[in-house]
């Protein structure tokens, strides 16, 4: 029996789920529909396909350690971990992920998929990847297409050819514009473009080589001169920077003679908006999907996301209400496709809130930023069991801590000691510093900072577990 081993890209942005999807943070790592993440949810409803392995994730540097502590959750090593040091679309992510899976001297098949879909009939998925396992096998580069549920013209299709299970791909086509969209549902035999494959990794690898030499040479060399660090392994930068951009579709699937696709109805979504999450959520008799602590009266086809606050809302129709710790969104439910140009605006101002949330995570746990005014900051730090800061110190800052649950190892300078529920301490500017949680349970504290200057990068780290 051939190897199964998928390939989960995690690399993208999801700035259109703005507010609650950031850079820092995108739509991948959020529960969007159910408990799991769609990251964990991808992996997940993997489970029982005949041959699979541990997964090959490539990510975004920056998301490394979420992408290693969800799929750790949901008991999952990834077999690798590969980091591009700047996104370049899908064709190379998944030529390095091929490179990775015949670097042992297997051959396996690959089965890449976004990170961020939700797909509600799991079995039914499994289904439909066993029924192309075969094709695959012989050679093909299969595609899953959608069944349309409507014209749909925020997707690109794929025009299949005549027979039934896997059959060859007329053409790929572009997204249409609604006439177009409807002439293909009623022509029949077009179906929406998931960006899911399956094909063997030797296959996708010489297919890249005949029709994008360029992408291939690049890609090779950035895995050659990958550096491994700790679970991860980070593609060389400067060959990869070099690497042309370009989807699988443009660079392999318009051009080869061994495309095939397989159509599946399984409750597919890309969940690209907010109006798609509407759309795919549990509603109420009025169309209403809420989540979060809302309180809606005389509202009809709403989507409300609360936070941490209460959520009123009265005689709405067709709105979207989004609700994080630093920005709310409300807009009409047609043109939330837009908030994309909200996200480039606030990007163009400088602000925040366009890729960072107040609660930033990191690979030893999490900080909220409470408050804030001039020359002072306060913050809510949540450290994992046996995790710990780098030694750090800061040149424009000095710092108070009080344990409010947990117990902290902390060094200051020279002094090593610990710290229990209510008791504090206060780290002087400049000096050498470190916290840590040698216990069992999470360790919560607050900090207040004070000082000339709270940035971020006032941080000159001298040891750090994490090489950061």
């Amino acid at each position: 029996m051939d190897t199964l081993t998928p390939v989960i890209l995690s690399g993208g942005s999801g700035t259109r789920l703005w507010p609650l999807s950031r850079e820092t943070h995108p739509k991948q790592f959020q529960p969007l529909v159910g408990e799991r993440s769609l990251l964990q949810a991808t992996w997940q409803r993997l489970e029982g396909l005949p041959g699979l392995s541990a997964p090959i994730v490539v990510a975004n540097e920056e998301h490394r350690f979420m992408v290693a502590e969800q799929l750790r959750q949901v008991g999952v090593t990834p077999s690798a971990l590969l980091l591009e040091p700047v996104g370049r679309n899908t064709a190379p992510a998944i030529a390095a992920a091929a490179l990775q899976a015949r670097a042992g001297g297997g051959d396996p098949l690959l089965l890449v998929l976004p990170s961020d879909h939700v797909i509600a009939d799991a079995a039914g998925f499994r289904a439909a990847v066993q029924a192309a396992l075969p094709a695959a096998a012989a050679g093909r580069l299969v595609t899953f297409g959608i069944v349309p549920t409507g014209p749909e013209t925020g997707y690109g299709y794929i025009q299949a050819g005549q027979g039934e299970g896997v059959r060859p791909v007329d053409r790929f086509v572009e997204k249409p514009d609604l006439d177009t969209a409807r002439a293909y549902l009623a022509a029949g035999g077009y179906y929406w473009n998931a960006g899911m494959f399956l094909f063997r990794a030797s296959v996708y690898l010489d297919e890249l080589g005949r029709h994008a030499p360029e992408m291939l040479s690049a890609v090779q060399a950035a895995f050659e001169g990958a550096r491994r660090d700790a679970d991860f392994l980070r593609l060389a930068r400067e060959p990869f920077v070099a690497c042309p951009a370009n989807s699988i579709d443009y660079a392999v699937m318009e051009k080869t003679d061994r495309a095939a696709v397989l159509p599946m109805d399984v409750g597919w979504s890309d969940v690209g908006s907010w109006s798609a999450l509407w759309a795919i959520a549990d509603q109420d008799g009025e169309g209403n999907a809420h989540h979060g602590d809302v309180v809606a009266m005389g509202c009809r086809n709403t989507l409300a996301w609360g936070g941490r606050r209460l959520v009123a809302m009265l005689g709405l129709e067709d709105v979207i209400v989004v609700d994080t710790d630093d920005a709310v969104l409300v807009a009409r439910r047609e043109r939330v496709q837009e908030v994309k140009d909200i996200v480039a605006r606030l990007k163009a101002e400088g602000r925040p809130q366009a890729g960072i949330h107040r609660k930033v995570y990191r690979p030893w746990g999490s900080y909220d930023s409470v408050d804030s005014g001039e020359r002072f900051q306060v913050k809510r730090i949540v450290v994992k069991p046996g995790a710990a800061l780098s030694l750090q110190m800061h040149h424009h800052r000095a710092e108070h801590w009080i344990v409010v649950s947990g117990t902290a190892r902390v060094t200051c300078d020279d002094k090593v000691f610990m710290l229990s529920e209510n008791q504090s301490t206060y780290i002087p500017l400049g000096s050498k510093h470190r916290l840590e949680n040698p216990g069992k349970v999470p360790l919560e504290l607050i900090e207040v900072q004070s000082g000339s200057y709270l940035g971020e990068d006032d941080i000159v780290r001298f040891e750090d577990v994490y090489g950061r």
